[in-house]
Parts: C-alpha cells; structure tokens; sequence
C-alpha cells in the first residue's frame, strides 16, 4: 500500500487527534514521528506527519477541510 501524507504538525497531540478524526470517518491513518519528538517536541523539527493510503487522500482532505473552523 501506498502512504499519502496529508499534514504535518508541531505536537504528536495534534496529530493523534487528526488521526482520530479521520478513523472516525473511515479512513485509517498513522502519525509518522521519531520518538524524541514525543516527549521533546522541538527535536520534530519536520513535524509530526499524518499518512493515510493513497487511495484514501481526496477523501482524507476533505474530512481535514471540515476540521477547519468556518472563515479560514
């Protein structure tokens, strides 16, 4: 299976909670992080990537677009 990633992000928080929002809508999803960057979160200089199937991107997008507060 091809990865897609779909976003990167500064804490491994925020990415676990993109992750849980797009298993929620069917998708499945992993957060790519070293492990430093868990407990340190400025070693995750590249950010914390979210990945998901390619096959899967358009939609992950769009479910990543609703997230988003209205106006932005």
């Amino acid at each position: 299976m091809e990865l897609s990633e779909i976003g990167r992000y500064n804490t491994t928080t925020e990415a676990s909670l993109v992750r849980a929002r797009l298993q929620a809508n069917g998708i499945e999803a992993m957060v790519q992080a070293d492990t430093a960057a868990g407990t340190i979160p400025t070693l995750a200089s590249s950010g914390i990537r979210v990945l998901v199937a390619e096959a899967d991107r358009a939609e992950a997008l769009e479910v990543l677009e609703r997230m988003l507060p209205s106006g932005n």
